[in-house]
């Protein structure tokens, strides 16, 4: 049996106010078509629902059955369309981002400040991950977009757009500061205590590939967890290390830590926008890569 949602919708305000004329009124239909429609239902059902007065309408035992079930799933429709209405305007729903730690503070931060202040009703989810762990988060659907820095290994149906180039310095703390004082090769720093995160991370990945280039095994002497920590320990003597140049700046200009230059390039790297291209974006997830994307700061080649 195929009953028209249309028969149940007018069936419901029907029964709801015991009317014809209050459900035409409030269907903004004839009182004719609404009878119409009713006797319909009545013949598809093969039972009657109504029992007509002067007074009105009452249900029949088989219309109050019906009710009891339209009912519920009317209300539960209208509140569906209503929460879509509202996340289609934005005042609800929820974005869920894996992010890296340099990703958030190089530009993630600053776009949800503003993403925030005018889309207050959104709920957020952040989850600070290594950029594999953000990927992975992503193949599995626990979030809905990741922005995350290169390299990220991402591969169909996993897409990369790249946001904003970034430079990492090599710092020093005061014990190192004497390494200010002259621009050298990375092999020249070999026997310095180094600092770097961890070999699950892809920026260990983008190292031990530079290094490799320069003809060097990658060996840290201590391996992090998060970039913060890097800063902590070089602040504290423990070695040097790469960090990324705006997250180095307060601690360079407080005279904490101090730039080691080097005569080998650092090759620039990216923060991007990862999405999982066979997995639509919800509504408030749509409009964030939309801030994203037309941030204007991305560079002007793809990586």
């Amino acid at each position: 049996m195929s009953v028209s949602y249309e028969y149940y919708r007018i069936f419901y305000y029907v029964a709801k106010y015991q009317s014809f004329t209050k459900a035409a009124n409030i269907l903004l239909n004839g009182q004719p078509n609404i009878t119409r429609c009713m006797n319909n239902l009545e013949h598809e059902l093969g039972c009657r629902l109504f029992l007509r007065t002067n007074r009105g309408v009452t249900l029949t035992p088989e219309g109050e059955k019906l009710y009891a079930h339209v009912a519920v799933a009317y209300e539960q429709i209208r509140a569906g369309e209503e929460e879509l209405s509202t996340d289609k305007t934005l005042q609800s729903g929820i974005l869920s981002i894996g992010t890296s730690e340099t990703a958030l503070y190089g530009l993630l931060l600053e776009k949800l400040r503003s993403f925030h202040m005018t889309y207050p009703g959104i709920r957020l989810r952040i989850s600070n991950q290594s950029t594999p762990q953000a990927l992975s988060a992503l193949k599995n659907g626990m979030v809905d977009i990741a922005v995350v820095t290169t390299p990220t290994g991402a591969h169909k149906p996993l897409h990369e757009t790249p946001l904003k180039s970034f430079r990492e310095v090599l710092i020093g703390g005061p014990q190192f500061a004497f390494l200010a004082e002259k621009s050298f090769h990375l092999h020249e720093l070999t026997q310095y205590p180094f600092i770097c995160l961890g070999k699950d991370t892809m920026t260990y990945a983008f190292y031990n590939r530079l290094f490799l280039q320069h003809g060097l095994p990658l060996q840290p002497d201590t391996e992090t967890a998060t970039t913060d920590q890097i800063l902590l320990l070089v602040k504290n003597d423990l070695g040097i290390g790469f960090l990324p140049e705006n997250m180095a700046e307060e601690a360079l200009a407080h005279g904490d830590v101090f730039q080691i230059f080097l005569k080998d390039v650092i090759p620039e790297r990216s923060i991007c926008l990862v999405e999982d291209t066979d997995r639509p974006l919800n509504i408030a997830a749509g409009r964030f890569r939309s801030v994203l994307l037309d941030s204007g700061c991305r560079p002007s080649g793809s990586l």
